[in-house]
């Protein structure tokens, strides 16, 4: 509740003002603070859920031999990595060349722990569920 009120502090600054500036009717306070909660609430449920895929993806490839590029990628995919994966992209992050970039990806595609989400000069790509 305290990090969604962070975000939110200017709208909780306000209405604290207003509500404290008024006749100490609460009832507006009230609404804001639940209609908060509400958000956090929601917030901290893709949150969980995040965390238990990310738990079941590396569970699922737990006996796959992966490198260290590999494991940083994968994990940035989990952790709000918002852009589209290209390989010119994997070799900046990874500060690989793009040669060594497309033979991680391919070596993903071929474990089955990435795919191609569209051809051409725009490849780029993404995680999927491993089922072993």
């Amino acid at each position: 509740m305290s990090a969604q009120i962070r975000i939110e502090r200017k709208e909780y600054y306000n209405i604290l003002e207003k509500t404290q500036q008024g006749s100490l009717n609460i009832t507006q306070w009230l609404i804001w603070f639940l209609e908060c909660l509400n958000r956090s609430l929601i917030a901290s449920e893709k949150i969980v859920a995040t965390v238990v895929s990310k738990a079941r993806f590396w569970d699922d490839i737990k006996t796959v031999a992966l490198n260290e590029r590999q494991i940083k990628m994968i994990n940035m995919l989990f952790d709000n990595f918002t852009e589209k994966l290209t390989s010119s992209k994997w070799a900046k992050i990874c500060k690989c060349s793009p040669d060594t970039a497309l033979r991680d990806i391919n070596d993903l595609i071929e474990k089955v722990c990435c795919k191609r989400t569209n051809g051409g000069r725009s490849t780029n790509y993404k995680l999927q569920r491993v089922e072993i």
